[in-house]
């Protein structure tokens, strides 16, 4: 999927000219020319990186940055006229990721967008685990050893991948039940069951097999 950006610019023609060149360039643009209207389109869903002027003609850009960060790490890069270093510090204080002087060429702005979005991206999450004899193939999501395919339902999966991405973390019974069921609320008796029917199938694994510990008065994890 394209990146989508806001653009939040007062100046048509200057947003126009971003906005074409952007677009150009692989992204998608959503243009917002005030306060008003950028909050509208930041907090509307989907955006991955903001755009934002700070001489807006009903706020503060800086005003506007600060409420974003009250609520949202989501990426923003500064643009002004303002070059002197007060603004550039007070602007990267408040949680702008990257500050950018007009004037500027499109194809900088472009590198500076890509590099933020680098630096924000989540890293990927290994698509393999190997514990001892187990493999986890998250993309498949199936667990098995050699020569054996584990027969297993979702939330037993699911329990089994959470314990595999930490092999040796102790994880407390609300965690995988918040991790897996997305509700603590729950009763361990929950986690309790499909522990004890996780273990009985990854007993089916050749040495070295991987297995369930109990830590009491702490949860559990994953040990060779």
């Amino acid at each position: 999927m394209r990146p989508h950006l806001a653009l939040i610019e007062d100046d048509p023609d200057f947003a126009l000219m971003c906005r074409t060149y952007l677009e150009r360039e692989g992204f998608s643009v959503s243009w917002a020319m005030d306060a008003r209207a950028g909050k509208a389109v930041m907090h509307d869903g989907g955006i991955d990186l903001v755009v934002l002027d700070l001489g807006l003609p009903d706020g503060s850009g800086l005003e506007l940055l600060r409420a974003l960060r009250s609520t949202s790490r989501l990426p923003v890069i500064v643009v002004s006229g303002r070059g002197d270093e007060t603004d550039r510090v007070a602007g990267l204080e408040i949680g702008a990721d990257d500050y950018l002087v007009k004037p500027f060429s499109q194809r900088e702005l472009v590198a500076r967008i890509g590099a933020v979005l680098r630096r924000c991206r989540p890293p990927e999450l290994p698509t393999v685990l190997d514990v001892g004899t187990l493999r986890v193939d998250t993309a498949a999501r199936q667990a098995s050893g050699p020569g054996v395919l584990l027969n297993l339902r979702p939330k037993e999966y699911a329990l089994l991948e959470a314990l595999a991405r930490s092999p040796g973390r102790v994880f407390s019974a609300e965690q995988l039940l918040e991790l897996i069921w997305g509700a603590s609320w729950q009763q361990p008796a929950t986690v309790i069951e499909h522990v004890y029917r996780l273990r009985g199938k990854l007993s089916r694994l050749p040495a070295p097999a991987p297995r369930i510990t109990t830590v009491r008065g702490y949860g559990y994890r994953l040990d060779l």
